[in-house]
């Protein structure tokens, strides 16, 4: 009976480095969604397929919680960070699912940048998430969650950049709605990002 209310400290570290993998492999799908409308509907599809699995993973991490007696890290911490890494996907599909509503054939360079921005915010989750195990990495993850807000300050920049050039050049007011739309979902991408970068530093401030 004592056996079932020791913590299973690695299951944590487990489920998200599986989420944050999800993360990873989501945001290749939008990049290349965002490169070629070609294969729109599949890559939709793709997405929204990842963003379930990784429901099941925070499901099971939220279970995991509730039944853990003592856990590796606080456990307002761990319910956060698996809370924004979900964010993460919900707002790739939420992308998806925009650019397929909206009918778009064509997106502009910055969307793309921006799509890149958005994958390159995902990978250095993924490092950071998979050093978190060890508190002894704590100096390599705060340089990571550092280029994380490196990043997000380039996806400001671009946004705006976006944003004037839209309001500035494009005629139609139908594609300025959509295009607006889909800059502001893949930016919040990168804002999740640097909140779970955030909570990271956090948790190294509390354990390392």
């Amino acid at each position: 009976m004592f056996g079932r209310l020791m913590p299973t400290e690695g299951k944590f570290f487990d489920l998200f480095n599986q989420h944050a993998d999800l993360c990873v492999k989501g945001a290749k799908e939008m990049l290349g969604l965002m490169s070629n409308f070609d294969d729109l509907e599949n890559r939709v599809h793709a997405i929204e397929s990842i963003e379930k699995q990784a429901d099941k993973i925070t499901y099971a991490t939220v279970d995991l919680l509730h039944k853990t007696f003592i856990t590796p890290i606080d456990r307002d911490d761990i319910h956060k960070l698996i809370t924004r890494m979900d964010d993460i996907l919900d707002l790739l599909e939420d992308a998806g699912q925009t650019v397929s509503l909206y009918d778009l054939h064509s997106v502009t360079p910055e969307a793309k940048r921006l799509a890149e921005l958005v994958l390159a915010c995902t990978e250095k989750v993924q490092q950071a998430v998979a050093l978190l195990h060890n508190m002894d990495n704590s100096r390599q993850i705060v340089a990571i969650c550092e280029e994380i807000d490196r990043l997000e300050s380039d996806a400001d920049h671009v946004m705006r950049a976006a944003m004037s050039k839209l309001f500035r050049d494009e005629p139609d007011v139908r594609n300025l709605i959509k295009m607006k739309a889909i800059y502001e979902i893949l930016e919040t991408v990168t804002d999740r990002c640097e909140d779970v970068a955030n909570i990271i530093e956090g948790i190294i401030v509390e354990n390392a």
